[in-house]
């Protein structure tokens, strides 16, 4: 069974346009918007991890999520069984969600995902959602991902191009400006810049470019579209054409694949 077998049957249409309507909600009702999301990449990666460990299910795995923010994702995997640990070096990021840390299913640090406070190969899976995209050095947190999942593990590494729709975030289609200029812009129109400023808290990461770091460590046994659904996957082995339609790449790897890296959008059994 390939890693991706039992996910690509969830990734259908009907899933796609589900979570594309529950983007509306990420300012009004962040509440809906984050536990959906929540519930969803939970759900991913139980499919991963069965598809890696022969239908295994997450309980008794320990999960490590980098630039987890407040407890949406502890509760999600809390409820398949999971023990959850989130990392995230911003405080208020910790208290955004409608619970605190403390009364969380989960635990939680405060620290960087480019220098994780964790030994080598001390968790099952460890996750990064969303968040390559917001650091100045993105690879550096997928070594550093690789670096504290154990043999057999996943590293699970999922982000938002830049030259996808949703790649200026806030600053909606701008960014197709220039990073600089959209966030110019939204200052001006908003009176205040966005919170994900270009250059300092958002960058323009490339489908390329992570394809390039994941197939270099030899770890990498799949990649696909987050959010699209699986016909669509074929998308992540179009050069040029990935960069502006996949919009949210997931990298998945496992430290014990050290084999000759795979070619783009395959997926190794």
């Amino acid at each position: 069974m390939a890693v991706t077998d039992l996910f690509a049957r969830r990734a259908t249409l009907r899933r796609s346009v589900r979570l594309l309507g529950e983007f509306r909600y990420e300012q009004p009702d962040p509440d809906r918007f984050y536990g959906a999301l929540a519930d969803d990449t939970a759900a991913m990666t139980a499919d991963l991890w069965a598809g890696a460990h022969a239908g295994a299910d997450l309980g008794g795995t320990t999960v490590l999520d980098v630039g987890g923010g407040p407890g949406y994702f502890a509760d999600a995997f809390a409820a398949r069984g999971a023990r959850y640990i989130g990392v995230e070096p911003d405080p208020s990021e910790m208290h955004a969600g409608p619970t605190s840390p403390a009364g969380s299913t989960g635990s939680f640090v405060r620290a960087s995902g480019l220098a994780l406070p964790f030994a080598d190969a001390s968790v099952d899976i460890c996750l990064s959602s969303n968040v390559a995209e917001h650091v100045p050095q993105p690879w550096r947190l997928g070594a550093e991902m690789l670096r504290v999942t154990r043999p057999g593990g996943l590293a699970i590494l999922s982000y938002t191009v830049w030259l996808g729709p949703f790649g200026g975030h806030e600053m909606g289609l701008t960014h197709y400006l220039g990073g600089a200029r959209a966030a110019a812009r939204y200052t001006r129109k908003h009176g205040h810049p966005p919170k994900n400023n270009f250059g300092s808290s958002l960058f323009a990461v490339s489908a390329a470019d992570g394809l390039d770091w994941a197939r270099s460590t030899g770890a990498l046994v799949a990649a696909f579209p987050r959010y699209h659904p699986r016909w669509a996957w074929p998308l992540t082995a179009a050069p040029g054409v990935r960069e502006f339609l996949v919009s949210n790449l997931v990298l998945v790897l496992s430290p014990s694949t050290m084999a000759t890296p795979l070619p783009e959008g395959s997926q190794k059994t």
